[in-house]
């Protein structure tokens, strides 16, 4: 039969200070009580726990035992009670993020190293997705708050607008192009473009653009992220369409962003389980979320 955690206690106590007068001085309850929980523990046991030896409790071999299993029982309580105050100060705990690949690599990567200043003991798991699999890892609760552009089309997410920027152009330095301060369809229409496909928004908002020209998109590579698009500008795969925090990965001398018309909007937006309310850590980074996208004129 098992003890309770009373017995457990008073039992820690003795072998740790090796009588019963010192357990009852640190528990503070009578001696008598000490004595009639080791009894009582001995009964449920049916072994005994010590045998006296001038004045002092030894405990037998079955109870030195005992003692290590109860040793970590008391050492896991006390780290739950740390882990409950760290987590009721915002000290500890873990804060899971997916985020979709633009808003990943250019408002994350910053939003992070804010957040860990202040709380450098929560631990971050950061998962970077499609669109789509951001909206579906919130919807589960596998995510404890989400990033994505374009709309969510999921009831059981709560969201709001973080940011919107315009789609625009990314070209390679040298490129027919580069001499033009904006772009328009038609000058990109027999261009090979590289941009998510139709089935994501900022795709969607591409193909709308061309067909209302009565054109059609020439894809060279369909991507999700605006950092392979780049690269694959440089490789002369093609011309990247991306949207502003995409645009923001273009800082380099070999690549010319220039502006599209018309102009196409994204919106990025920060996501939340609807069915749960949510964790203080997932409230103090959606803060600072905003106030980097406002930093970064993203807002």
């Amino acid at each position: 039969m098992s003890l309770t955690v009373r017995e457990m206690d008073v039992f820690r106590h003795v072998v740790m200070l090796g009588s019963v007068t010192a357990a009852a001085e640190a528990l503070n309850i009578s001696q008598p009580a000490i004595s009639r929980t080791l009894q009582q523990a001995e009964e449920r046991l049916t072994f005994p726990l010590f045998v006296r030896e001038k004045k002092r409790l030894i405990p037998t071999t079955e109870a030195r035992i005992l003692f290590a299993e109860v040793a970590n029982v008391f050492a896991a309580v006390e780290q739950t009670r740390r882990l409950a105050s760290e987590l009721r100060e915002r000290e500890a705990g873990v804060l899971n993020i997916a985020a979709g690949a633009g808003i990943g690599h250019v408002i994350v990567p910053e939003a992070i190293r804010r957040f860990r200043l202040a709380r450098p003991n929560v631990s971050i798991v950061l998962q970077v997705l499609s669109g789509p699999e951001v909206v579906s890892r919130v919807a589960q609760g596998m995510a404890d708050v989400g990033l994505t552009v374009g709309p969510t089309g999921d009831p059981s997410v709560e969201s709001s607008v973080i940011c919107v920027t315009q789609i625009g152009c990314v070209l390679p330095a040298g490129h027919r192009l580069e001499g033009k301060s904006v772009l328009g369809v038609e000058d990109i229409a027999d261009e090979p473009i590289i941009c998510p496909g139709p089935h994501l928004s900022i795709g969607a908002a591409v193909v709308a653009a061309f067909a209302d020209a009565n054109r059609r998109v020439r894809y060279a590579t369909e991507v999700t992220q605006a950092t392979i698009a780049c690269e694959l500008v440089r490789a002369g795969v093609g011309i990247a369409l991306t949207d502003g925090l995409g645009m923001a990965c273009a800082q380099a001398d070999d690549l010319i962003k220039r502006p599209l018309l018309p102009q196409l909007q994204s919106t990025a937006r920060m996501l939340w389980p609807k069915a749960r309310t949510p964790s203080q850590l997932a409230r103090e980074f959606s803060s600072i979320v905003e106030d980097v996208c406002a930093h970064v004129g993203a807002a």
